[in-house]
């Protein structure tokens, strides 16, 4: 059974923007939790601007979600969770560049 990456954009309660590598726990049909692997905070260091062409230009960089633990898996309950979406394609690209090349 291959396990696909599936990198999407959590938005919590908090405001905190979290990319990661998310699975959905599931009881009784229900989903009660998400697995974020390897959760990285996204931190908006520039405001948004839209040109006429209506271009997206935005600054960011990714910072450790919780920078005092070593775990790749951390449990967010799903009344946490306002929404989840699908990052950007250079924003997914950012995120598997980080990840994976911190693993070597």
């Amino acid at each position: 059974n291959e396990y696909k990456m599936t990198i999407k954009v959590a938005i919590l309660r908090t405001g905190d923007q979290i990319i990661s590598d998310m699975k959905e726990v599931v009881s009784e049909e229900t989903p009660v939790a998400y697995i974020f692997n390897s959760p990285q905070k996204i931190v908006i260091n520039s405001p948004i601007l839209v040109t006429e062409e209506r271009e997206r230009s935005i600054e960011l960089s990714l910072s450790s979600w919780i920078i005092v633990t070593d775990d790749k898996e951390v449990v967010v309950p799903v009344n946490h969770v306002v929404t989840v979406v699908e990052p950007l394609e250079s924003v997914k690209k950012m995120y598997e560049e980080k990840v994976n090349g911190s693993n070597n």
